[in-house]
């Protein structure tokens, strides 16, 4: 089934050697809902936490890509305004060209949305540059109903609970707050330990194949 097929496929690359000259970066995104104080909250103390009023204002929504070579403890994030076919492409070429551009490919770990595909670099770029861009991708998609194979959406947890998961006003704020956390990060060089295999895979769901 196509369901197997992808999971097979997503495990048995993570099992794979690590590879500097072709890494495997785990892509996913996550909606972000900016929400400002209507009253100014009251600051963290020594073993006081920051209290905020109950009231806020909506101030829209942002949308935080996060792209993460677990292998390698790198991570690299960016927050738009939406996330469109076009902001996609231009995330991957930015991928491309400045975080990756010695290598020969990226194995790209994504799950099936409908803008993760092809046509969204045609959709962005000329055909010669969206070529260009898609000679140095591998599509890798986890299963439907599946982001759990993704290691990217791991990531977004941490970030989750170290930096995200509390009220942010506005994009700005947001901007500085994800860069600060994705350099700390970075510069600790914190790996995923990802244990679940395709023996794992094997004993857990042989008796649905049976």
């Amino acid at each position: 089934t196509e369901y197997r097929e992808r999971m097979y496929d997503v495990l048995d690359l993570y099992e794979e050697p690590y590879d500097p000259g072709s890494p495997i970066v785990c892509f996913d995104e996550k909606p972000k809902q900016l929400l400002g104080d209507k009253r100014i909250s009251i600051p963290m103390k020594p073993g006081i936490p920051v209290k905020y009023d109950y009231e806020y204002v909506r101030n829209g929504t942002a949308n935080i890509f996060m792209a993460v070579e677990f292998k390698a403890g790198k991570r690299v994030t960016q927050i738009t305004k939406r996330r469109t076919m076009v902001d996609f492409a231009q995330f991957v070429r930015m991928l491309v060209d400045e975080e990756y551009p010695d290598v020969e490919n990226i194995q790209l770990v994504m799950d099936n949305l409908n803008t993760h595909k092809e046509k969204s670099f045609y959709e962005a770029f000329s055909e010669e540059e969206a070529e260009r861009i898609l000679s140095k991708i591998e599509f890798h998609y986890t299963p439907k109903h599946a982001s759990w194979l993704n290691a990217a959406e791991i990531e977004i947890n941490v970030m989750d609970i170290e930096c995200t998961d509390r009220r942010i006003g506005d994009m700005e704020t947001l901007v500085r707050e994800v860069a600060a956390w994705t350099r700390k990060r970075n510069d600790d060089e914190k790996k995923i330990n990802w244990g679940f295999t395709s023996e794992n895979a094997n004993e857990k769901l042989s008796k649905h194949y049976v």
